[in-house]
Formats: C-alpha cells, sequence, structure tokens
C-alpha cells in the first residue's frame, strides 16, 4: 500500500510537471535560480529537536517561485527536490519529495491565483494587496505538503495524527515554515530591484536563521546530555531504580498534559520528573542499598534527598519551576511529608504532579522484597490515598490519562555482581510498603 501510494504522489506530481510545464509562459532563467536555490536548500537540512527531525529552508523558495512564476513554476521548482544529492537519502524518497513539493507548489500557486494574486514581478502597487494572496498560499503549500507527509508517515510507521512522531516531528517544522515564508515574498519583491541577485541577499539571512535553529537544537541536546548524566549517576548507586526516572517524567508529562500545561511548563515538569532524586547523590550508598533496618540517622538522611537535589542542580538556569518539584515531591497533601511538612495548596503544583508519577512508578516496579503491582492496583491506591498523600486532582488527571495512553511496567532489575541484592522494604516512595525490612532470600 505505501508503494501504490508514493507511486501516485511521483505520479501526480510529474504529470504536473511534464504535461503543463511545455505549454507554461515561463521565466525560465528564473526558474533555473530558484531552482536550483531549492536543490541547495533541500541539500542541507537542519535539526529541529534532538530526536533529529530537520527542516529545510525550501518552501520559501517555492513560495517566491509561487509569486515569480504561477503554479506550474512553482510545481517545477519544487520538483527539484527529486535530484537531491544527499547520501542518506533512498531514490524512492528524492522522488517521493520531488513529487510531493511538486503538488504543493502546484496547489499553492493555483490558490495564489484565485485569491487575487499576480504571478509575476512584484511592482510597487503590489503591496499591500499581495500579502493575503501570498499568506493563502503559504498555508496552502504547508497544509498540502504536510497531508502528503502524514500519508508516508502513516503507510510506512504506522505514525498518523495522534502519533509522537507526527506532534514532534511534522508539526515541530511546522513553525520554522510559515515564520520563514515571509523570505520567499522579500525574495520575489527583491527580483525587480536586483534581479537573480535577491536570492543571495535573501539566502544569507535564511543562513544565519538556519545556524540559529541549529545551536538551539545543540543547546536542547546539551540540557538532555547534562540531565541523562545526573540520572545514570542516581542509579549507579541505587541500582533498583534503573529507569524509574524516565518513568517518573512520562507519567509527569502524562499528568501535565491532562491538566492543560503550557508547553513550556510540559517540557519543565519533564526536567523536573527526570531529577527528581538526584539528591540521592548526597545519600550514603549503604544507606540506599542497606538490607537491615534503618536507624533513625539513616532514615533522616533519606528525608533529607530533596534538599540535597536542590542543592546539585540549583544553579542549572533552564531547570527554572523544575526545582521546586524537585523540592517538594515528597510533601503530603496532609502535612506528613517531608522535608517541610508543606500541606494541600502549599505544596508546589509540580510537586503534587510529581508525588502521583513517583508513587505510581514505584508501586508498579519490582523490588527485591515484594514483585510488581498491577497498573489497576497501583491506581486503586492512587486512589485510595487521594486527598491525605496526593492531591486528587492530579490524581483523576493520571488516571484519565491511563485509560488513553498504554502503561508499560519495567522488566525486574537484578542486583549487579558483587552487590547485595537486599533493599530497605522502607520504599518512601511507595505508599503502601512495609515498615519493615524483608532481606532477599
Amino acid at each position: 500500500m505505501a508503494r501504490v501510494y508514493i507511486g501516485a504522489v511521483v505520479a501526480a506530481g510529474g504529470l504536473v510537471v511534464l504535461l503543463l510545464g511545455p505549454f507554461a509562459d515561463i521565466a525560465w532563467l528564473t526558474l533555473a535560480v530558484l531552482a536550483v536555490l531549492h536543490l541547495i536548500c533541500e541539500a542541507s537540512p537542519v535539526p529541529i529537536s534532538p530526536q533529529r527531525h530537520t527542516w529545510t529552508a525550501g518552501s520559501s523558495v517555492i513560495l517566491a517561485a509561487v509569486v515569480l512564476l504561477g503554479p506550474v513554476g512553482a510545481a517545477i521548482v519544487g520538483a527539484a527536490a527529486a535530484f537531491n544529492t544527499r547520501r542518506d537519502l533512498h531514490v524512492v524518497q528524492r522522488m517521493f519529495n520531488g513529487g510531493m513539493w511538486a503538488l504543493a507548489g502546484y496547489c499553492a500557486g493555483t490558490v495564489y491565483l484565485a485569491a487575487g494574486g499576480h504571478a509575476g514581478v512584484p511592482a510597487s502597487g503590489s503591496f499591500p494587496a499581495i500579502l493575503l494572496p501570498f499568506a493563502v498560499a503559504a498555508i496552502t503549500l504547508d497544509f498540502v505538503n504536510y497531508v502528503l507527509v502524514i500519508g508516508v508517515l502513516w503507510l510506512t510507521q504506522a505514525a498518523g495524527p495522534s502519533s509522537t512522531t507526527f506532534r514532534s516531528g511534522v508539526l515541530a517544522s511546522l513553525v520554522p515554515d510559515l515564520g520563514y515564508a515571509i523570505f520567499g515574498l522579500l525574495m520575489a519583491a527583491l527580483w525587480r530591484v536586483v534581479g537573480p541577485f535577491s536570492t543571495v541577499l535573501v539566502f544569507v539571512p535564511l543562513l544565519v536563521a538556519r545556524w540559529a535553529v541549529a545551536q538551539y537544537v545543540a543547546q536542547q541536546e546539551a540540557h538532555q546530555a547534562t540531565m541523562a548524566a545526573l540520572c545514570q549517576a542516581v542509579e549507579t548507586k541505587d541500582f533498583y531504580t534503573r529507569g524509574h526516572s524516565e518513568r517518573v517524567s512520562k507519567a509527569s508529562v502524562m499528568i501535565a498534559r491532562e491538566i492543560g500545561f503550557r508547553p513550556e511548563r510540559i517540557e519543565a515538569i519533564r526536567h523536573a520528573g527526570m531529577l527528581h532524586d538526584i539528591g540521592k547523590l548526597g545519600v550514603p550508598t549503604v544507606v540506599l542499598q542497606k538490607s537491615g533496618a534503618l536507624t533513625e540517622e539513616e532514615y533522616g538522611a533519606i528525608q533529607l534527598h530533596p534538599m540535597r537535589g536542590l542543592e546539585i542542580v540549583r544553579e542549572i538556569g533552564f531547570l527554572d519551576e523544575a526545582l521546586a518539584g524537585i523540592m517538594h515531591h515528597h510533601e503530603r497533601m496532609d502535612g506528613r511529608g517531608y522535608p517541610l511538612g508543606l500541606a494541600g495548596d502549599e505544596i508546589p503544583e509540580f510537586a503534587r504532579v510529581i508525588g502521583v508519577a513517583d508513587a505510581f512508578d514505584s508501586m508498579t516496579s519490582t523490588r527485591s522484597y515484594r514483585g510488581a503491582r498491577p497498573v489497576e492496583e497501583a491506581v486503586a491506591e492512587l486512589c485510595k490515598w487521594a486527598g491525605a498523600q496526593f492531591d486528587p486532582v492530579m490524581v483523576d488527571a493520571f488516571v484519565a490519562a491511563l485509560r488513553r495512553e498504554r502503561w508499560r511496567p519495567p522488566e525486574p532489575v537484578t542486583a549487579p555482581a558483587g552487590q547485595s541484592a537486599a533493599a530497605t522494604a522502607q520504599d518512601h516512595d511507595d505508599p503502601t510498603a512495609p515498615l519493615r525490612v524483608i532481606p532477599h532470600r
């Protein structure tokens, strides 16, 4: 089915170019310059996320072709993507990209004319009347492009509009595409003054924009690497929590999305979930891995780990509100938590989110003294303790999110060679944990 779909897109794009191109009244020098520029853009994508999704400025060039050449010219410029020189692209991908951009360019050009636009070099009197047709063309170009991309992702990767791939990849490139569309109009407007040299004048700021996006992504990757290193350090000391931070981060994001956090706060809660136990680096390893009963001093050391965590990461600027979640995720709604004994709304919202996520993952994870609890049983415990230990709003949000998203419990963790396989049964993340220690047998 995927081959049929790709073949249909390539054939439709080819028909537009081959059947209409020879009969169109086109400025071929202009077309050649724009086609080469579009090919250069497509051959040098820039990452736009740590997941390595990419973006190119090719859409800006096609929009310039829409204004200067009309629908057929824009289609031919878009079809140049089929000759992309990138080595990581299979020939089928190149052909699909050429057909996709040809169709998108033709549709954008047709809508541009229908909205009152005029194909050709804009005159001084073309503004501001050209702005509305151009905006409609830009939206059409992106719409057609993304509909075709969704289709191929759906058929080849089982990725639809509700999937993570679509949200983080396809939509991630929509914003820069629309934002940099204005460069296409600027290129067309300058054509009357400097001719083809306008591509150079506009391409320079496009390169600067590309560099800025790449720097932002590099910064995000550095943030991810920093958090991964800190989490790995914690899990090295406390081997029974391998993967715990990532799962708490995932569950926290599920809750945050359910209650309507803004995107920047969702990213902050992701960071908070990843680093919520970072303070365990300040707890002696012998205490974390002790197989016998904890003394008051030892348990006090564990209760101080949220404050230790704040001390460790407080100078990391990008954490922002995440610091409150790290500091207070063991507070309880009834005021019997630690480290400060906050109650109710005194507890920061991030901490109330992480508290639910932390307890849920602890209950659904295998420990040395018990097996993992079923998801349904863990949810029942969260509901039981809502209002006393957990914020009922956060519990309800998590339960609602679990109905839509499948939760995969972690695999049992085996203690590394040479380390004790016993662990204290005083699991402060699990509201149902027994108070006595059960050595591993």
